[in-house]
């Protein structure tokens, strides 16, 4: 399965509808590096309000994956953070110290459009 990125303007919006698996999790990964690359995308949204429960491994990634969108010069907002997620990504050591963060999608976009200064 794999999760689908949708392009708006200069933005990739990502909603995670269902739990991953660790193989689709190393795909989103993929793809959404390709896609930020590919579009030149200045910013990225992930909506995380479908996702109750993460384990070890995908907390890792999502957090390789905000790191790696900024490595490729594309700020990236966590939206919908739900409170076992947020648990987790504590406990496991996952901070997202400067990663801006929204309640909702919508939220979202208007946190991207400050945090570029558009």
């Amino acid at each position: 399965m794999r999760i689908p990125i949708l392009k708006l303007h200069n933005y990739l919006l990502i909603s995670i509808q269902t739990e991953i698996d660790d193989q689709t999790a190393i795909q989103f990964q993929e793809d959404l590096l390709d896609k930020i690359h590919k579009n030149g995308s200045t910013g990225v949204v992930i909506d995380l309000t479908s996702v109750d429960i993460i384990d070890s491994f995908i907390a890792k990634v999502l957090g390789d994956v905000v790191t790696m969108s900024d490595l490729m010069g594309a700020k990236v907002v966590l939206t919908g953070i739900q409170p076992a997620v947020a648990v987790t990504l504590i406990d496991l050591g996952i901070h997202l110290k400067n990663v801006p963060t929204a309640l909702n999608l919508e939220q979202g976009l208007i946190k991207l459009y400050q945090e570029l200064g558009e």
